[in-house]
């Protein structure tokens, strides 16, 4: 069983995604070029909300360079001296997750590791634990003990997690395979259903001890900004959500019900503070398969969208995607969908007569609709 999320979103004049130039990401799809905003972006928002993590009642896992000072922090918050905690911490870090980055400044006072790690607060907390069971045969440099604890803790924490934003987005550990983790989730880059130019902003800033005979700018740059309706996907697999998270379906329920409202509310945060491009979706679609195939609609917009006569490009995609939607129950059945739920906001007068049967009297209703359905079948 698994769960499909369909958004349309009209955002603003806008730079939410930036490429290594400064400009808006964007990519070609049918032809044209199209606004994109990066799935990793999405991912952020989404795990950032407050809405995830007040929903599953569980604290976020942590991406980090610094796991050796976040155990260094806990040791000493159990009492144990900070020389001996840093030491300690290292050597478990490198014999238990990665090898440590001896190129940076900090290495001996602050040591990173080499790569990013995530990890939920329920196995720093174990670790930390570990670490003071065993701490006076740590603290003479016994290999075998370190060892033993290792293994211990990778048995505890293979292939499971007690984060939902880990069991959602997985993770991959190129060194400890094994604390590996398949992610319950895939998120799409979202696109514009329409073709896009990128538009360029020239900006000055004022410097306000300058005199008024002082001409000039203190500063002056040029920034790009696009606006679009995007189309964004996501799909969650039920069983392997539950797989990752210890077999506690509540939680999963829980997990799936945070990830439907932080996929509403996430709205990447880039150049915000100049653009404030606060959009929310105009179409939420949620679909719930038992068996087959995922159905992405991107291809409702292989060919772009034209805006109306009197402009706009969010009744245009309704059209599109309402027409895609038909197309694709027609041919593949709907045997397998276990619910469709959809709410829509603006765009009144654009008919919808195939998704019209599914909608719902807002947000609180989609979710739960699709919750309901998770119930239904377990």
């Amino acid at each position: 069983m698994f769960i499909e999320i369909h958004l349309l979103q009209s955002f603003a004049p806008s730079n939410l995604n930036r490429d290594d130039t400064g400009s808006p990401k964007d990519c070609e799809f049918g032809g044209v070029r199209r606004a994109r905003i990066s799935s990793q972006c999405l991912k952020r928002a989404m795990r950032t909300d407050p809405c995830f993590a007040r929903a599953t009642q569980v604290p976020l896992g942590l991406r980090t360079k610094l796991m050796v000072r976040e155990l260094k922090m806990r040791l000493v918050a159990a009492g144990k001296p900070e020389e001996s905690a840093v030491r300690l911490a290292a050597r478990f870090v490198e014999a238990f997750i990665s090898k440590l980055d001896t190129k940076t400044a900090e290495k001996v006072t602050d040591p990173r590791t080499a790569v990013l790690v995530y990890l939920s607060q329920g196995e720093l907390q174990a670790i930390t634990e570990g670490l003071c069971a065993k701490w006076d045969a740590l603290l003479e440099d016994d290999s075998k003990v370190l060892e033993g604890l290792v293994k211990e803790l990778t048995r505890a924490h293979k292939q499971v997690t007690s984060a939902p934003d880990i069991a959602l987005f997985g993770r991959m550990l190129a060194e400890k395979p094994e604390l590996g983790l398949e992610a319950a989730c895939q998120v799409a880059h979202a696109l514009s259903t329409h073709r896009v130019v990128m538009e360029m902003d020239f900006y000055t800033a004022v410097d306000d001890l300058l005199g008024r005979d002082e001409p000039g700018a203190g500063m002056m740059g040029v920034s790009g900004y696009n606006s679009a309706c995007y189309y964004r996907y996501a799909r969650i697999d039920w069983d392997q959500l539950v797989t990752n998270l210890k077999g506690d379906i509540e939680l999963a329920a829980r997990t799936v019900d945070g990830f439907l409202q932080a996929t509403i509310n996430a709205v990447p945060s880039g150049k915000q503070n100049s653009h404030a491009a606060l959009n929310p979706p105009s179409l939420a679609l949620a679909v719930v398969h038992k068996e087959g195939m995922a159905w992405s609609l991107a291809n409702a917009f292989e060919q772009p969208v034209r805006a109306d006569r009197e402009g706009g490009y969010v009744g245009p995609s309704l059209k599109a995607i309402d027409a895609f939607w038909g197309e694709v129950c027609a041919a593949y059945g709907e045997d397998s969908l276990l619910k469709v739920a959809a709410f829509r906001c603006g765009a009144a007068e654009t008919e919808t007569p195939h998704l019209a049967t599914h909608l719902v009297a807002g947000e609180a209703a989609w979710r739960l609709a699709v919750l309901g359905a998770l119930q239904s079948e377990r």
